[in-house]
Order: C-alpha cells, then structure tokens, then sequence
C-alpha cells in the first residue's frame, strides 16, 4: 500500500516531512519530480535519530575516552609546569647577574666617589 502524500501549501506544520520521487516521471522518461509525504516514524519532538551506529558509546567506552583525556591532560599539564619553571630559572639567572654587575658598578662608582672627595676636599695639615 502506497503512503499518502501531503500537499505543500503556505500553513505547514512543524512536522518533518520526506521529499519521494514521484512515479509519473519513470513513465514518461523526465526528470524526476519531488513529492513531500509524511515521515515513515514518529519521533517525539527533540528527540533526535543516531546519523551513524558508531556514533553511540556504552558507558565503557566513555570512560576509557574520560580516562584518556584526562591522561593526555594532565601530561599536557606537566609539559606546561615543566616550561614554566625552567622559564622562572632562567629569569631569575638573569635578575642574579644583573644584580651581580650591578654591584660591581656600585663598588666601583663608590670608589669613585671617595677618589673625588679627596681630590676636591679641603686639607686640613
């Protein structure tokens, strides 16, 4: 038994609707022309069908997917961690010789100083 056709018009309904290639057209050797007819099943409303079987997980499945996201995280973490510190080492590496050569031109610059205000001073013999 052939399934009836709906009619398109203006005041559709939200119900899915299938598009079937019309009969008349094989016979006469045209293009085929579409027809819309209701849908084969009736789903609930937002209840959506699977595209693929592959698509749908039992619980095992994800949680070995869970797991192993978590796994390739985590490492991802340490990998980050890891950067991070030796990123902080090498930057405190550079504050120790800047304070290092600092110290020097403090020294220095002090000695200076001293070497002008000898100079410039007034002796006192």
């Amino acid at each position: 038994m052939q399934k009836p056709i709906m009619a398109v018009t203006g005041d559709e309904t939200d119900e899915e609707t299938e598009l079937a290639p019309s009969h008349m057209a094989a016979a006469t050797g045209d293009m085929p022309t579409y027809q819309i007819r209701a849908p084969t099943t009736a789903l609930p409303q937002g209840v959506v069908m699977a595209t693929s079987p592959g698509s749908l997980h039992s619980p095992q499945q994800l949680a070995e997917e869970a797991t192993r996201k978590r796994e390739l995280r985590l490492m991802k973490n340490r990998e980050a961690a890891k950067e991070c510190r030796r990123g902080k080492k090498e930057y405190v590496k550079c504050l120790e010789s800047r304070v290092a050569v600092l110290e020097v031109q403090n020294k220095k610059l002090i000695e200076e100083l001293e070497t002008l205000e000898d100079i410039c001073s007034p002796k006192t013999d």
